[in-house]
């Protein structure tokens, strides 16, 4: 057998126990859930949800389940890996729906201290307002805060602390330059929320 052989029989072999468990077996493929729960009305905040989705789904083994906060239920929340939420700028603050639905967290899904069951588990959040400086860095950082509060690990991308959408007087829709801020907030989200759930089951 020549050099060359070997050298080629001897990746072979060692690739497949890289990816294989210690009975010989192949390792299961790591997959993520990133749930985007979003308020709009005008439909920019849902142009933006769905550039967040497509950045998401840049990162293999994710998979993406994008709602409106009113049709998010308790085990959407649960069995997600990552949490993004969207919101409307009303009056430098998100909307009411988006405050009822993080309300819902205690008061329906009884996400309560110390169990604290958002521990550890992505969070980010992206708003869309109809001028520059309309508060969407305030309702940003209260959305952040709700999930800090729960222990979430929070992260950013677009802004400084997450992807924001400027639409005027509302009738056009969000810039391309907007849209690729929501992609990459998604595509950050879900390949931290890979790396954080790949390093705890290798801990395991």
């Amino acid at each position: 057998m020549s050099i060359s052989t070997r050298s080629l029989l001897a990746l072979l072999i060692c690739s497949h126990f890289a990816n294989a468990g210690q009975d010989g077996s192949k390792k299961p493929e790591t997959r993520i859930h990133v749930l985007i729960a979003y308020h709009s009305v005008m439909g920019h905040t849902a142009a933006l949800a769905k550039a967040v989705e497509e950045g998401a789904r840049r990162v293999p083994g994710v998979e993406v389940k994008r709602l409106p906060t009113s049709e998010v239920k308790c085990p959407h929340l649960f069995a997600a890996d990552a949490v993004v939420v969207g919101s409307p700028v009303y009056w430098s603050n998100m909307s009411a729906e988006v405050k009822a639905f993080l309300d819902r967290w205690t008061h329906e899904c009884n996400i309560l201290p110390p169990a604290f069951e958002m521990r550890d588990k992505i969070g980010a959040a992206f708003v869309t307002g109809g001028e520059a400086a309309s508060g969407k860095e305030v309702t940003l950082i209260t959305i952040l805060a709700a999930m800090l509060s729960n222990r979430m690990i929070v992260v950013s991308d677009g802004e400084a602390l997450g992807a924001a959408a400027t639409t005027g007087e509302g009738k056009n829709p969000i810039s391309a330059k907007d849209v690729e801020q929501g992609r990459r907030l998604g595509e950050r989200v879900a390949r931290v929320a890979m790396q954080f759930k790949q390093a705890r089951n290798v801990v395991r």
